[in-house]
């Protein structure tokens, strides 16, 4: 049986790309990339989470590539990019900084922004060189750095082993999820959205969650059950915000809280009343208007200041081959009149 697609139809329907890639992993994963939107304009770079895909962003690309361009991947095993053994905090890092040495030009600047997962790969990378050089700001979606099972609120039971226990069996579990039916909608916008999310917002989020292979989705519930990335918390040196939906039971409320305490700096903090996991397609039009802020408050002036420093050494390069050439000129002047000079004398 055919695996679920996404929508195809309306905001939740991924835009078709101006381009598409491959960048290769430190351990040669294959990892898909999409670039949307004019290949000069502002960069922003799109970060899924566990079990979705580049579509997850739909609503986001087809808004910002109108004057940006938007680069989103697929995580190793979701989407188009070929499933690895190599499921780690550090495959994270390696697939995002593989991703941004195939997409931007030395030392420009781009805003990261990484839902749930993608908000940890971010974490991961936070002190990896190829992230500080092209990192102009963060925003973090939905996500934690550690505690995941511990705090979550998925099932209602009170807090504690048995919770952790079973909730942990829940999330790890190897059981195919199915077709996309009623009773599978309802589960996922129990466990992952807020109450009043529409029809079309739990239809699009549960056709990309379902299309997510089991055994992917199994390996990378290893990881996050285990996670600890408070260290990449306060490596996280750009100007990071956070949003959060506070009916999140997956990752709820406290881990957005507890980002906010430890980034070094936090540019802001959005606690959305009645959203929960799935933020960037519950709340479209906020997530992308923060990404927007973010861009225009922190990578213009950015790229402003590296387009100045390129001008500046092609300046020099131009006066430089000009005085060659001048200098050239000279020469063979003086040459030819030396020359004639000869000629004269011969005569």
């Amino acid at each position: 049986m055919s695996r679920p697609t996404h929508e195809t139809n309306g905001v939740y329907a991924p835009p078709v790309p101006t381009r598409e890639l491959i960048a290769h992993s430190a351990d040669g994963a294959r990892l898909h990339v999409e670039v949307h939107g004019a290949e000069h304009s502002p960069a922003v770079v799109l970060a899924h989470g566990w079990t979705c895909s580049t579509a997850f962003w739909a609503a986001q690309i087809r808004d910002l590539a109108a004057d940006h361009r938007v680069i989103a991947y697929d995580q190793r095993g979701h989407g188009r990019s070929p499933a690895s053994d190599g499921c780690s905090t550090k495959a994270l890092a390696d697939d995002l900084e593989a991703v941004l040495a195939a997409t931007l030009a030395p030392g420009e600047k781009a805003v990261l922004a990484g839902h749930s997962m993608g908000g940890m790969t971010l974490m991961a990378a936070s002190a990896r060189p190829r992230f500080r050089e092209h990192a102009a700001a963060a925003l973090l979606c939905s996500t934690g750095s550690t505690r995941l099972v511990e705090e979550s609120r998925v099932l209602p039971l009170p807090a504690g082993r048995i919770r952790t226990r079973v909730t942990g069996a829940v999330l790890g579990s190897r059981a195919p999820l199915g077709p996309v039916t009623p009773v599978a909608r309802w589960i996922l916008k129990y466990a992952t959205m807020g109450p009043g999310s529409s029809p079309v917002m739990v239809e699009a989020c549960a056709r990309i969650v379902h299309a997510c292979p089991r055994a992917v989705r199994h390996a990378w519930s290893a990881v996050l059950a285990t996670l600890d990335l408070e260290e990449g918390v306060r490596e996280l040196l750009v100007p990071t915000a956070v949003i959060a939906g506070m009916v999140d039971r997956l990752t709820p409320v406290v881990h957005a809280r507890a980002l906010v305490a430890a980034l070094p700096n936090c540019v802001g903090s959005t606690e959305l009343p009645g959203l929960g996991h799935m933020t960037p397609v519950e709340a479209p039009e906020l997530v992308t208007a923060r990404i927007r802020e973010l861009v225009s408050t922190y990578a213009y002036t950015r790229t402003a200041e590296a387009q100045k420093a390129v001008g500046s050494v092609e300046s020099k390069a131009v006066e430089s081959a000009e005085t060659v050439v001048g200098r050239a000129a000279i020469a063979a002047e003086t040459a030819e009149t030396a020359e004639t000079a000869e000629i004269k004398e011969g005569a």
